[in-house]
Parts: structure tokens; C-alpha cells; sequence
């Protein structure tokens, strides 16, 4: 069945380790970080070097005072162990604390004290994709391609927004087109493993909803530009959550009215970036601006229930990619409940026939190991 398929959900939130003698500093740093990984703290070496050489965190985070030793000592016993040699770790000092250099002993970032939650979370989070990036090194060239050139692209695109500068689609095309490939190979499965632990959400969702709209083009008969233009019209249909703060994006509880109202507005903010391109296809604006329509009229941002094929497909591929993300706030969705919620609460807004092709797509890829 379709539970064959879990593994495209990606992991449990990726932990992160504490070790600080002081218990308020890792209480506070603990705090910082619960919305966004899961933590466990030490405060001593011996606990922390026991536990951690059994089961590897994604990084550790080492404070100056760690008993009996110090910190810059616990980085040196922890690059010891060959479980952790690999391990990123990153120290927190008052730097004329310190005692020494943290990179002579494998520091991989050093945040000086007193320092902000954001720079924690952005200097972990870069830490993550930098090893998750390097491992793709080690796929078969299409794949690797595949997600070296998204990620190249969709990080460029942040910084496009960020200067007022228009997008050109080729790029997006050029960055896909190993990813249509792979979808024509049946070596996507690399594409979808190869981002499961990836720390950038935004990417991951896209570059998911990507492979399942082109997949599902793929399985409809669909060739060449029209796969391209699925694929493109996927890595790009959320780039309007550009503009939305990370608090909200991330906000691990239920949103307020206002929030909601802003979190929605990615959609109106994705139309008026791609409109001012001159060169992106009339269906790549139709998957960033419908994505969140629904037939019974229940969508966003215009409620209308007349939709065509496209725009049914996108808003598919978009609802079960949600479902099935690993989301800093919640575990990912086993495919076939997703396919329960799709097929049963949302019946009235999502179009059945289209969906039990769908579903069909992912029971015979599944069937031929294509999703292990």
C-alpha cells in the first residue's frame, strides 16, 4: 500500500544537543530552540559523551563551562569519538573566556555571549544543510544536479526579492531540468531523499511539490516543456513566504487572525513578484496563484470554485506535500492518512478524479521500490 511511501515524509524533527554546566544558560538555550528541533541537555561531559556516542545528534552545541574540563576539553573528547568526529559543533563563550582558538580544536561556528535566538537558530540551520548539502556529493550525477542547482536557485531568489530584482525564468527552467530528468529516469527518489533532512523548509516544500507535480505529469502523459513547466511552477509557487516573518512561518501553535491573514497573503505577494517578470509562463502563474483554491469555493486568496486542470493538479500536489512535510512543529503525515484526509474531509474541495490518479501514481511507484 501506500505506506510503502512514508519514507518521502522525511524524519522526526532533528535534535539538537545542549551541554552547559551553567542549568539556567541550558535552560535558556533549550527554550530557544524548542520550536524548531528537538533538544536534550547535559550538564556534565561524562553523561553527555555516553549518550551521545550511542545516538548522534545533528549538532551539539558546547558552552565554555562544562564540568570537569571545560568546553574547548569537551570538544576535543567528542571529536574522539569516531560516532561524533563528523558531528558539527558549535561553542558559546565570552571570547576572552575562552582559553584558546575553538577552531584549532573542531569548532565548526562560535557564538560569542550575550547572543540573540536568531543567530543561534540561523548558525544551527546552516550547519544542518552545509552536512545535508555536502552528502549529495555521494548521488548519481542527475540527482545531484537536481539538487544543487534548486537549492542554487531558490537561494538566489531571496536575495532577488530581497534587491527588487525581477526573476529570470530561464534560470528556474535551467535549475529544473535535471529534476525533469530524474522524473523520466525513475531517479527522483534520490531528489526526495536527498532533502528529507534538510533544514530549510521553504526549499524542501517546494522542491517535494515540485518532483510530485512533475511525477504526476509524467504518470498523465505529459512531455518535455509541460514537465518543465510543472516542475518550475512547483520550486516557485510558495516564494511569496519570502515576505512572511519567521516567527509566523514557523509559528509551532495555531495561528492568530492577524497572523493567518499575513500567512495567506504569500499567495498575493508570490502573483505580484512572478507578474513583474516578463518572461514566466501563463501556468507557472496559475500554480503560485491557485494553489490554495479550492473547488467548493473554500480557498484562498479569491475563493473561486471554477478551476481548470492545472490548477486541480497543483492544489493536489501542494495539499499532500503539506501533509507528508517534516515541519519544525509537527511530525510528517504518513501518506495514506494524508490520502484519508484528501479523499474523505476534503472530498468537496479537491477534484477525486484527479486525486485517485494520484494516488494510483504513488501505489505503482511504490510497487517498483521507486519511493524506498
Amino acid at each position: 500500500m501506500v505506506a510503502a511511501a512514508a519514507n518521502l515524509a522525511g524524519a522526526n524533527s532533528a535534535m539538537v544537543a545542549v551541554i552547559a554546566g551553567n542549568p539556567a544558560h541550558r535552560t535558556e538555550v533549550a527554550n530557544a530552540l524548542t520550536s524548531f528541533y528537538r533538544v536534550t541537555g547535559y550538564g556534565d561531559a561524562g553523561q553527555a559523551l555516553r549518550e551521545l556516542g550511542r545516538k548522534p545528534p545533528c549538532v551539539v552545541v558546547v558552552d565554555e563551562m562544562v564540568p570537569p574540563f571545560g568546553g574547548l576539553a569537551m570538544v576535543r573528547r567528542l571529536r574522539e569519538q569516531d560516532n561524533l568526529r563528523r558531528v558539527p559543533i558549535i561553542c558559546t563563550a565570552v571570547a576572552e573566556r575562552l582559553g584558546g582558538d575553538p577552531r584549532q580544536v573542531g569548532v565548526d561556528a562560535f557564538l560569542g555571549k550575550p547572543f540573540r535566538r536568531s543567530a543561534l537558530i540561523r548558525t544551527i540551520s546552516g550547519l544542518v544543510n552545509k552536512k545535508v548539502e555536502e552528502a549529495w556529493d555521494q548521488l548519481p550525477p542527475t540527482p545531484r544536479e537536481g539538487l544543487k542547482r534548486t537549492i542554487e536557485v531558490f537561494n538566489g531568489i531571496s536575495d532577488l526579492i530581497g534587491n527588487g530584482t525581477p526573476l529570470a525564468y530561464q534560470s528556474v527552467q535551467d535549475a529544473c531540468a535535471p529534476l525533469v530528468e530524474a522524473i523520466g529516469s525513475a531517479d527522483y527518489k534520490a531528489i526526495l531523499s536527498g532533502v528529507r533532512d534538510h533544514d530549510n523548509y521553504s526549499y524542501v516544500h517546494s522542491l517535494r511539490v515540485a518532483t510530485f507535480l512533475s511525477l504526476f505529469g509524467y504518470t498523465l502523459g505529459l512531455k518535455g516543456d509541460e514537465l518543465s513547466l510543472l516542475a518550475s511552477g512547483g520550486l516557485v509557487h510558495d516564494i511569496g513566504k519570502m515576505f512572511i516573518p519567521h516567527e509566523v512561518l514557523n509559528k509551532p501553535g495555531k495561528l492568530t487572525a492577524p497572523e493567518w491573514e499575513l500567512m495567506k497573503s504569500h499567495v498575493t505577494r508570490s502573483s505580484e513578484y512572478l507578474r513583474r517578470c516578463n518572461d514566466v509562463p501563463r501556468g507557472v502563474l496559475t500554480i503560485a496563484e491557485q494553489h490554495h483554491e479550492k473547488l467548493d469555493g473554500a480557498g484562498y486568496p479569491r475563493g473561486v470554485g471554477q478551476l481548470n486542470e492545472l490548477a486541480r493538479m497543483a492544489s493536489i500536489a501542494d495539499v499532500f506535500g503539506a501533509l507528508t512535510d517534516r515541519r519544525c512543529y509537527k511530525p510528517p503525515m504518513a501518506p495514506e492518512d494524508a490520502l484519508k484526509i484528501m479523499t474523505g474531509e476534503m472530498k468537496s474541495a479537491l477534484d477525486q478524479h484527479l486525486l485517485g490518479l494520484f494516488r494510483e501514481m504513488l501505489l505503482d511507484a511504490a510497487s517498483t521500490g521507486d519511493l524506498h
